[in-house]
């Protein structure tokens, strides 16, 4: 397998996890709200603390906080601020771990229903091999009858 048919085949499974999860609401709607919490922390971290010097340094500070990278390029140094990040660290230790539990979920999902498929089509085998076993018993149950009928038919001869 070559380095395109894989590249072709993970593209094929991004794609199809795409597709469950845009019928995820709330995966989108846990995102936004990450965003949103991310640029007003920011814009307040920027206000409470001398060390955040833009907007755009407190929205970073608040994003890289929230998502447990922690660069340190820039770190709140007032109290305020700490208090601000340390909540935005638990925010966003319980905001992530929803998005993963939601992918988790949709994954799970997806196997239990290509699961419920096998199980149909096991059972429809399993059916028709039952009503191939009942006629061959039938057919067994009416050879010995004429069995019984011919033993018959000789010992009345004799």
């Amino acid at each position: 397998m070559n380095i395109i048919q894989l590249l072709s085949a993970a593209l094929s499974l991004f794609q199809k996890l795409l597709n469950d999860l845009s019928g995820k609401r709330s995966l989108f709607y846990l995102l936004i709200l990450a965003f949103a919490v991310s640029f007003g922390a920011g814009f307040i971290l920027y206000v409470i603390d001398p060390n955040i010097h833009s907007i755009t340094d407190g929205i970073w500070s608040a994003w890289v906080t929230m998502t447990h990278v922690g660069f340190g390029d820039v770190v709140p140094t007032s109290l305020l601020g700490r208090l601000l990040s340390a909540a935005l660290i638990l925010f966003g230790l319980t905001i992530f771990s929803l998005c993963t539990a939601i992918l988790s979920a949709s994954l799970i999902g997806k196997n239990m229903d290509s699961w419920e498929n096998n199980v149909r089509q096991i059972e429809q085998e399993t059916n028709h091999i039952e009503a191939n076993e009942s006629k061959i018993l039938s057919e067994l149950v009416r050879l010995h009858q004429r069995l019984d009928s011919l033993e018959q038919q000789l010992n009345d001869k004799k």
